[in-house]
């Protein structure tokens, strides 16, 4: 199983939003988004999909999608900006 809770941590601080928002945005519980941070919930795709919309993170998605490390995604800005450049060209994925 894939922990992702570190990954959706950092991504929602470097958003510079808090658990109480991001449990508003995601329509769940302050609780529920802790514990998916801390890898005691299940992470369901739809769940994923719409963090990645709050967090206006895209990028996790498409490193997902073609099998490219999540946390290097969020570290290195080159991949990051390959992903986006490739996002834009496709018309947008989200």
């Amino acid at each position: 199983m894939v922990e992702f809770g570190s990954v959706l941590r950092k991504m929602r601080v470097v958003a510079d939003i808090s658990q109480e928002e991001m449990a508003e945005k995601l329509h769940m519980s302050r609780s529920n988004v802790s514990r998916l941070e801390n890898n005691r919930m299940e992470l369901k795709a739809v769940d994923l999909i719409k963090w990645c919309r709050a967090t206006n993170n895209p990028d996790v998605l498409m490193a997902l999608y073609a099998g490219i490390d999540v946390t290097a995604t969020l570290v290195t800005s080159g991949a990051t900006a390959l992903i986006t450049g490739t996002i834009a060209f496709l018309g947008g994925i989200l």
